[in-house]
């Protein structure tokens, strides 16, 4: 039986916060999904998103009586597993990620990669 290393779950901005307002259904499926990352496994529900090239940024999308909630997170990183975004998407057409949404990603995943680098440098402590 060999054991899996185990990544560190890291939030950036709001995104904890964000999540802890969704219903417990859907915060029990992004756990669950984020758990499995961590492993080194990836979730039924976790879908690379598009625009991000490959399958290191994924997103859970989850409906819970009739709105739709989505938490975006990399597994980029060999240490982390690092939670950009995590919001209810309040468009009714459509199915795509809102321009402004993937926006922020964007951005939050460039802080992201300059956070981890400083982490593993020593300049700064996971949180």
């Amino acid at each position: 039986m060999t054991s899996r290393h185990e990544r560190l779950v890291l939030w950036i901005s709001s995104a904890k916060d964000d999540l802890i307002a969704f219903p417990e259904p859907v915060r029990k499926t992004v756990g669950y999904a984020l758990h499995l990352a961590q492993i080194g496994l990836k979730h039924e529900k976790a879908k690379p998103l598009q625009g991000f090239g490959g399958t290191s940024v994924l997103e859970v999308v989850e409906d819970h009586r009739g709105d739709t909630y989505r938490a975006v997170y990399t597994v980029r990183f060999e240490d982390a597993v690092i939670v950009l975004h995590a919001f209810q998407k309040k468009a009714k057409r459509g199915i795509a990620t809102p321009p402004h949404e993937i926006d922020l990603i964007r951005k939050r995943l460039k802080v992201a990669e300059e956070l981890y680098r400083q982490w593993k440098t020593g300049q700064r402590k996971p949180s």
